[in-house]
């Protein structure tokens, strides 16, 4: 069903988070971020979220920079001519350069605007199958190892069904190791944000007495020859997260031998369109999917929760509850967490409704965009 875009408002929200959340970049309180609602012809109502963060540790994407790339770019082109599918929004944005959240932000209301007009969930409409979906939990690092201990104990006894810790030099072979004392047979991956380099390798070969499940991005973001330099010393899987933009990249990965996992994350890869590209291919060479957080709120949270439904999706995600991070979420209901395992809602669309009054507490700058046609 043709889409015919009338309007799109973009929500800059601001939000607290329950508790700092520290990695090896740093140490986060709040999130910025827009909130996405696209109107089409007939009045219904898409919904995206962006997830860059306002300083550029994570990749070169800030929140300005989305904001300055929809404004001045990306809605425009939305607003050139229909839209069939959604597939086409990342092939009308492919003369943009990289930017790959700004695109995924915007690409994301598409969907939940296309799943609504033809009556499916998004999931249904991206071709997933799974009405549950297992997650993990993503624990920041912890002033003491006391701390850590506790915070596990925690989220294990709520029944997450896989626990990733950050590490980074001087915050890793002890650490895990105590974690693996008191909890020795939990499902346990390390996740490194890439804080480490190659000659880091006897090092890192240590995490191998372990039985972790993986080590997310050891090595810096463009150094995929290095990654898989380092997995032929290691026993320990690792998974490229920050070195994945692309169904290429994915691609050059995988033949190089870079890793034995990919984490997939919507706004880093550009969308849901090549996250089903890279889910698709990585089906086809056996190699092992999850889906990755970036500080959600509720309706990016919705969106992962879509894509995880598809088949190579095979591995507990960083979904999480909405209360994992925040007091109030911007959806109704909000999403939880029943002994591990997300239920998929039966509802068209991202199966959630905006809570309204949410929004407007956390908004601190709104702006709306008109097509002429």
């Amino acid at each position: 069903m043709t889409i015919y875009i009338k309007e799109i408002i973009l929500h800059r929200l601001r939000m607290t988070l329950n508790e700092p959340f520290s990695t090896s970049f740093g140490t986060m309180q709040e999130k910025e971020f827009f909130v996405i609602e696209m109107i089409d012809q007939d009045g219904h109502q898409g919904f995206g979220e962006s997830v860059a963060f306002t300083s550029p540790w994570y990749t070169e994407e800030t929140v300005k920079t989305v904001e300055h790339m929809m404004e001045d770019f990306l809605i425009p082109m939305l607003f050139e001519a229909p839209i069939e599918h959604p597939d086409e929004v990342s092939r009308r944005f492919s003369s943009i350069k990289r930017n790959t959240m700004a695109k995924a932000a915007l690409e994301g209301a598409v969907w939940d605007l296309h799943a609504k007009r033809n009556n499916q969930t998004l999931a249904e409409s991206l071709g997933g199958t799974k009405t549950q979906i297992d997650v993990g939990v993503s624990i920041g690092i912890q002033p003491t190892v006391k701390d850590l201990l506790t915070t596990i104990e925690k989220y294990a006894t709520e029944g997450y069904k896989r626990i990733k810790m950050k590490i980074k030099p001087g915050w890793d072979i002890d650490v895990i190791k105590a974690v693996r004392t008191q909890f020795p047979h939990i499902p346990l991956m390390a996740d490194a944000n890439s804080a480490y380099s190659l000659q880091d390798i006897e090092h890192l070969k240590k995490l191998d007495e372990f039985d972790l499940m993986m080590i997310e991005q050891p090595l810096g973001q463009d150094d995929i020859i290095e990654h898989a330099k380092l997995q032929q010393h290691l026993q320990t899987p690792i998974c490229l997260d920050e070195s994945i933009y692309s169904l290429n990249d994915a691609k050059m990965a995988i033949e190089l031998g870079s890793c034995k996992v990919i984490n997939v994350k919507v706004g880093r890869v550009g969308g849901l369109t090549e996250s089903k590209n890279i889910n698709d291919y990585c089906k086809l060479h056996n190699i092992p999917v999850w889906c990755g957080g970036m500080l959600d709120a509720g309706i990016g949270r919705a969106h992962n929760i879509a894509i995880t439904t598809l088949d190579q999706f095979v591995l507990p995600g960083d979904t999480s509850a909405s209360n994992r991070y925040w007091k109030k979420d911007i959806i109704e209901p909000e999403v939880t967490m029943d002994n591990g395992v997300i239920n998929v809602l039966n509802k068209p669309g991202i199966g959630y409704d905006i809570n309204w009054g949410a929004l407007e507490e956390y908004r601190v700058e709104k702006k709306i965009y008109k097509s002429i046609f």
